[in-house]
């Protein structure tokens, strides 16, 4: 069997078993909606909403199931039948333009995803979520939405892509290199740049107005040693009931965006408490351990990409005569999917850990209790499932489960933040003792990560 034979049978066998592998995890998780509820979730869920819960759940893995099923069908008629050929011919007979083929060929791609995926979008925001009392979005706002993603997009993802081509027929030996840095410089400007570009395609921001709310956050910043001025709120009840807060940006641009419908649901101390946990992710500096992680998996996957971009054999494998750069691409993109499993396996792990450490900020620093109240609350609120299977985490979750969190969250401490300020709790049921602002120091950890993975 010639090697394109064996490559082609290969990736036929890769979008199988990664539909195979999907299916497999859900079946887990349906058998795991089953088990009891962990001892420290009990009555979360009374039980006509640990019913609505369970309904919810299994609309979505339906619905889930579908999508991909559908996907299956297409992925392999279009790569088995020739579909990579065809549309090579097509693009050539369209332009003389390197570039621009280039182009046609992903922007197909990416065109048919989207018409694929538009109406199981639309059923999920406007039955399912209707239906559980999530959705607040009209029709017209989420065509707006739907209309801005697809720009968005379109503009970023294919000026990239053609950035790149264009590079490659300057230089086809460094290509990778120069491309390489060209993407790390736009993934560093969209980070840093999303919140006053991106974000009011969207939404609306607003500062946070003075009161109690804001003097708490900003108390706890200072007490965190953590040097906040940008907090905002943002209108993200036009389209969901769902709760959420996220830190944006570094350096000037940081700021803290909490949604409306988190500040409708919570109390103060709650909201510090979730946000004791992102502040956590800064101090142990999460965010560009993980983005120099992601430039790093990105600098091996470019220089990859060079070693097979001129390889006639990649290009046979999908039935073309010669290569090109949009159709080695996209076939040594599907090869790589088993690393793209174990990668995936891999930065789960490492976020999960990461997860921790902030949580394990946010106790020492005296918010356990009202982060575990936060996160009770929210997930009641969204129907969370309480009991996914352990595999399906480790394929699956960025986060730790919820009972893992509220467990390591709620037990015994000797301080917590309320009111604005830290408090040494009482022994004996009574009135909790507050701390001068002068003396934190002599109640809280170093901010310095200790060595190993324990973090604090």
């Amino acid at each position: 069997m010639a090697l394109s034979q064996f490559l082609y049978w290969a990736i036929i066998a890769f979008i199988v078993a990664d539909f195979a592998i999907g299916l497999w995890l859900t079946i887990l998780n349906a058998k795991a909606s089953t088990w009891p509820v962990p001892k420290v979730l009990e009555g979360l869920y009374d039980d006509e909403k640990y019913r609505k819960q369970q309904a919810y759940a299994s609309e979505n893995r339906k619905i889930g199931f579908i999508t991909s099923s559908i996907s299956l069908v297409i992925s392999l008629a279009f790569f088995a039948f020739g579909g990579f050929a065809w549309l090579d011919g097509v693009v050539r007979g369209m332009t003389g333009s390197y570039v621009l083929r280039s182009l046609l060929f992903f922007g197909f791609f990416f065109v048919v995803d989207f018409l694929v995926s538009l109406p199981f979008d639309i059923y999920s925001t406007f039955s399912i979520e209707q239906r559980y009392g999530f959705n607040k979005s009209t029709p017209k706002l989420f065509a707006g939405d739907t209309i801005k993603n697809f720009l968005l997009n379109a503009v970023i993802n294919g000026g990239l892509l053609c950035l790149a081509t264009w590079i490659y027929t300057l230089s086809p030996d460094w290509f990778w290199l120069i491309s390489f840095a060209a993407f790390s410089l736009v993934t560093l400007g969209v980070q840093y740049f999303a919140s006053e570009i991106i974000v009011p395609l969207f939404n609306k921001q607003k500062p946070l107005e003075e009161g109690p709310l804001r003097d708490s956050i900003e108390a706890f910043a200072k007490m965190a040693g953590f040097q906040l001025e940008n907090i905002y709120v943002m209108d993200e009840s036009k389209r969901t009931t769902k709760a959420n807060a996220y830190f944006t940006g570094f350096g000037k641009k940081k700021r803290v965006v909490l949604f409306d419908t988190l500040i409708e649901q919570l109390t103060s101390d709650e909201i510090v408490g979730v946000l004791a946990h992102e502040i956590g992710h800064y101090k142990r500096l999460h965010l560009w351990k993980m983005m120099s992680s992601s430039l790093v998996e990105s600098l091996i996957l470019f220089w990859l990409v060079s070693l097979i971009i001129n390889s006639p054999v990649i290009a046979a494998a999908a039935g073309c005569t010669e290569p090109s750069f949009w159709i080695n691409v996209q076939v040594f993109l599907m090869l790589l999917s088993p690393i793209g499993l174990i990668q995936g396996l891999a930065d789960n792990a490492v976020s999960r850990k990461h997860e921790r450490q902030a949580d394990d900020f946010a106790f020492h620093h005296g918010c356990g209790a009202s982060e575990a109240s936060a996160l009770k609350k929210m997930s009641a609120q969204a129907l969370s499932n309480l009991t996914p299977h352990p595999i399906v985490v480790r394929f699956e979750y960025s986060h730790p489960t919820l009972a893992e969190r509220v467990e390591s969250l709620e037990r015994p401490f000797p301080i917590i933040w309320k009111e604005g300020a830290l408090h040494v709790k009482s022994h004996t049921g009574g009135k909790d003792t507050r701390i001068p602002e002068e003396e934190y120091v002599g109640f809280l950890p170093s901010d310095k990560p200790r060595k190993g993975p324990k973090g604090l």
